[in-house]
């Protein structure tokens, strides 16, 4: 699993892709399998695969997949109720199923078992049926500019000693099909973008530098968040709902 590319946008990306008709469920499961292994739904006491779990929801009506990144003070995406608000902000990511008279919650986790299982454990929780207030993809990914360009202003006045500018590696970030293309280049470049606040945090420098690059790359951070989940999630729009082939 790429350390800059939650394993919940890839459920929400190949998941609604499957739900419009792009993409048939064992495409879907089998990408997530090769982004973090076996995935398995924790419900109601029993254990199941995540391949027969969205299956039963898809007998249920479910329509839609929604992405919530939270972070502590900021839970976007979310609207409750209280213990899945607080597993999703805990785990940094969450999953949210839309259906005809409710919403099913899902939360990730490590799932390691003995020395060579590894692999994805989902726990299902109530979620709130009231839409979150996320941005629209153009405001988000004007938002993600804007916030580019201010935290580049700003490292550029950080440099740690001796350090050198690595070139980044590519985060794997890309969409499914049946996405808008705005959305594509949007995912696309919030995995670059990750991985670069990732490196940036990485390198050592002084508390002076510290503070100038936190504040900046927390600012770059909420945008990429925000454009992120606009991205995966604008196929609930209907300016931009993807239509099967």
């Amino acid at each position: 699993m790429h350390p800059d590319s939650p394993i919940s946008t890839t459920l929400v990306a190949w998941g609604n892709a499957w739900l419009t008709g792009h993409a048939g469920l064992d495409e879907a499961v089998d990408r997530l399998e090769r982004a973090g292994g076996p995935q398995v739904v924790a419900s109601g006491g029993t254990e199941v695969t995540l391949r027969a779990y969205l299956a039963d929801l898809r007998v249920e009506g479910m329509s839609a997949l929604r992405l919530s990144l939270p972070a502590a003070g900021d839970p976007l995406g979310l609207t409750g109720p209280a213990p899945f608000t607080v597993a999703a902000i805990e785990a940094g990511q969450a999953v949210t199923a839309v259906l005809p008279e409710r919403c099913a919650g899902l939360v990730p986790s490590l799932d390691r078992r003995g020395s060579s299982y590894a692999g994805i454990r989902w726990t299902a929780m109530e979620a709130s049926v009231t839409p979150p207030d996320v941005p629209a993809l153009p405001e988000a990914e004007h938002a993600l500019t804007t916030a580019m360009r201010s935290a580049t202003d700003a490292l550029l006045t950080v440099d740690g000693p001796g350090q050198s500018h690595p070139s980044l590696p590519h985060a794997d970030e890309g969409l499914a099909p049946g996405y808008p293309a705005r959305a594509h280049r949007v995912a696309a470049l919030t995995a670059r973008l990750a991985t670069a606040v990732r490196v940036a945090r990485e390198r050592g420098l002084t508390s002076t530098q510290i503070t100038t690059r936190d504040e900046a790359l927390r600012n770059l951070d909420h945008a990429i968040r925000r454009a992120r989940v606009a991205a995966h999630n604008s196929v609930l729009d209907p300016r931009h709902s993807p239509r099967p082939h």
